[in-house]
């Protein structure tokens, strides 16, 4: 990337396993990132609370800095955060508030607004209002992790390894047993709408589990939800799956915007069966994985569950391999460098 850029990155999440009562998804993809552009030779200053020791208990400092205040930095980078109510936009010490959307406030007033330094916003969510001010802004670049991101906004996607997938053995995946069909792992959030339609009726015929936070479950009696569990488990839960369904909300299928969950599932060799609906599908999984709806999902698994451990089972995973290319670090760090090298502040 060139000569070495300082960059304040503002997040609110881990870089390690983190704690249970979380729905940092960043855990999967956050460090891989972090340790990306340290090894391409720039600095970062993590500048949010560090949440890694105070919560869990986890002391990175050897290989990471933070700082609360308000340290000189070439470049702002932001995770972005959003008004939560009961939670962001309480007051200051009161039970249950937490300070990421006032200290982002913080960090951009002084950043962006009154130095007017080069800022990155990964809208991670799709939360930044598409007619706020800060995207006229031209020190300002938002970035999506979307195949289709928003007018004006960069595709940054949520990066894996190169070498995760690289190193990754799709016979040996094939062989590994599965003992549950089927699997979900992630939260509830507007998602209710896609699990009616593809998972509950298929789950309700299949074994299987739901891991996440799910606070109101009342309309799927009978299905296998077993709440959070710790990060590491994910792995786990996909490594033990034939299968499991990528559900997304509106706002995430109609751009492309998959999660972490897609290389999750398919380095663990569970594969990933995807709505067809959903903006560049093929791009994403093979042909062979799209549904259209529950009946379709029971279908696969049926058929999954026939071809486990055979070559047939191994092409498979290894065409879902293939596919998690749009997501290799190498190429993350590429848009990075791009964007940097147009601040100004890389050397050409």
């Amino acid at each position: 990337m060139g000569d070495q850029v300082l960059i304040g990155y503002s997040c609110w999440g881990f870089l390690g396993p983190g704690i249970l009562d979380t729905p940092d998804g960043g855990r999967s993809h956050r460090r891989t990132l972090i340790d990306g552009l340290c090894h391409t030779g720039h600095d970062i200053l993590f500048l949010q609370r560090n949440r890694d020791l105070d919560e869990a208990g986890n002391d990175l400092t050897e290989y990471y800095r933070w700082d609360n205040d308000l340290p000189d930095i070439d470049v702002l980078f932001l995770e972005w955060r959003w008004p939560i109510p009961g939670r962001n936009i309480t007051p200051c010490g009161r039970s249950g508030h937490t300070c990421d959307l006032h200290r982002q406030a913080e960090l951009l007033t002084h950043y962006t607004h009154k130095i007017g330094i080069p800022t990155i916003i990964w809208d991670k969510d799709r939360q930044l209002d598409r007619h706020a001010s800060l995207r006229q802004l031209n020190h300002v670049t938002v970035c999506e992790p979307a195949l289709h991101p928003s007018p004006g906004a960069v595709p940054l996607l949520f990066p894996v390894a190169d070498a995760a997938i690289d190193t990754a053995n799709p016979a040996a995946l094939a062989a590994h047993p599965r003992p549950n069909p089927l699997v979900y792992v992630g939260n509830q959030y507007d998602r209710d709408d896609a699990f009616d339609t593809f998972f509950a009726p298929a789950a309700a015929q299949l074994p299987h589990l739901i891991a996440g936070k799910w606070p109101d479950t009342n309309r799927w009696p009978g299905l296998n939800f077993i709440g959070r569990v710790p990060f590491p488990q994910v792995t786990e839960i996909h490594a033990n799956a034939l299968a499991t369904v990528l559900l997304l909300s509106d706002r995430y299928a109609r751009v492309g915007q998959i999660t972490q969950r897609i290389f999750e599932a398919v380095l663990a060799g569970c594969a990933p069966l995807l709505p067809a609906t959903i903006r560049s599908a093929a791009e994403l999984v093979p042909a062979s994985l799209h549904i259209t709806d529950a009946t379709d999902v029971r279908d696969r698994v049926g058929w999954l569950a026939e071809v486990a451990g055979t070559n047939d089972h191994a092409d498979l995973i290894a065409a879902c391999l293939r596919r998690l290319a749009p997501f290799r670090l190498s190429t993350q760090l590429a848009v990075l460098d791009d964007l940097l090298r147009h601040s100004g502040r890389v050397p050409s």
